[in-house]
């Protein structure tokens, strides 16, 4: 893991498009501002780690789409 010191108004630049810059300080936080292509998702942790619980349990589940048809038609 690469480990980087900035200060506030300070920046880094991942590639050629994406730019993190450290936006405002407060207390044990810190605000951070990226800028990246429309094309690059960009998530909180946690809530990435729940898209890919949520996927991993949607792909394991039993499915049945005849079943499903029989029902609605």
């Amino acid at each position: 893991m690469l480990v980087l010191t900035r200060k506030l108004d300070e920046a880094i630049q991942v590639g050629d498009e994406i730019e993190i810059k450290v936006l405002a300080i407060e207390g044990d936080q810190i605000k951070l501002g990226i800028n990246a292509p429309k094309s690059v998702e960009i998530y909180r942790k946690e809530i990435y780690q729940d898209i890919q619980n949520q996927n991993n349990e949607a792909a394991n589940m039993p499915f049945d789409l005849l079943k499903i048809l029989k029902k609605n038609g």
